[in-house]
């Protein structure tokens, strides 16, 4: 197949980022990081023939700070089709279809992406951030609850309420941030959400990144989740006096890092309120990978390997 660049680009309020030559208030991009990412599945047809094998997954997508042309497309004969598609919110999907699999047969649909990664410097001047007064629809989707983040929790709220109480802006947010940090030890375990987080006083990246994001909307802060290989982090939404709006990122579990971003990892995708055509009536945080097909009268059953490592 011809090699192209993706074209990944995101909707307006969800990928500013600074002009430098316009405004000191908005984040810069720091050191770029070349590498490689491969994304893709090997299926078996386990026990007798296989027809109608259909596959999704997430693959890195463009960003402001990240981006990605695909180098690399290794398919099987049995794969009928390979094609891309955006879902509202912040996901790229890679689609795979293989009508038929013999018994015993193996199909394999692997794309190797190269990634220019950037890390995010924050701003030189935050006195003229503020929280944006009348969000548009495309950032209202990141002021109410999501799986995992409770933002009508009566104890989010009396936290995110008691610790933003007289401060404005970039100060509201660091308080926030800090507060969060510092009423949640980081510790692995299972995913239990932000209530359980605070509750429990432990989580681990999930749970403080659905900590502080909840806190943020119910102050009227715009957040949301990033996702990236084997982590993920918050980001929040402000615009300066002219109306000009940016995404800062900032480092909820781990060494602290607030408003920008020294992290280099892929970026596989950014939201935590999806809606997903494979998996109808469900509201995902995350949108993974996905396998149907069917056995040949009644014979064998597609055992799928997933492929997602640096290529």
């Amino acid at each position: 197949m011809l090699l192209a660049l993706l074209a990944l680009a995101a909707v307006p309020a969800q990928g500013q980022f600074l002009d430098a030559e316009k405004s000191a208030a908005g984040p810069t991009l720091g050191d770029a990081r070349a590498q490689k990412f491969r994304v893709g599945l090997e299926v078996k047809a386990v026990g007798g023939p296989c027809k109608g094998i259909y596959a999704s997954m997430p693959v890195p997508a463009d960003w402001p700070e990240q981006k990605v042309q695909v180098v690399n497309e290794d398919l099987s004969a049995d794969v009928r089709a390979l094609r891309y598609r955006s879902l509202p919110g912040g996901v790229k999907q890679m689609i795979v279809e293989i009508p038929d699999l013999p018994s015993g047969e193996r199909a394999r649909a692997v794309v190797t992406f190269s990634l220019e990664r950037s890390s995010i410097v924050p701003p030189a001047d935050t006195t003229a951030l503020s929280i944006p007064q009348k969000p548009d629809r495309a950032l209202r989707q990141f002021l109410g609850a999501s799986p995992y983040i409770e933002t009508r929790h009566p104890k989010i709220m009396k936290l995110a309420k008691a610790t933003g109480a007289d401060l404005e802006g970039w100060q509201k947010v660091e308080a926030l941030y800090d507060t969060v940090r510092e009423k949640v030890e980081y510790r692995n375990g299972e995913l239990k959400g932000a209530a359980r987080a605070l509750a429990d006083g432990w989580g681990d990246c999930e749970e403080l990144t659905c900590l502080f994001i909840a806190v943020a909307r119910v102050e009227g802060i715009p957040a949301r989740t990033v996702w990236v290989e084997g982590h993920c982090y918050p980001e929040f939404y402000l615009v300066d006096g002219e109306g000009n709006g940016w995404w800062f990122p900032c480092q909820a579990a781990g060494a602290r890092a607030f408003g920008g971003m020294p992290d280099q990892l892929p970026i596989l995708q950014k939201g935590d309120s999806f809606r997903d055509p494979d998996r109808p009536g469900k509201t995902l945080r995350y949108v993974s990978e996905f396998i149907r097909g069917s056995a040949v009268d009644g014979g064998g059953s597609p055992q799928v390997t997933w492929i997602r490592e640096p290529g």
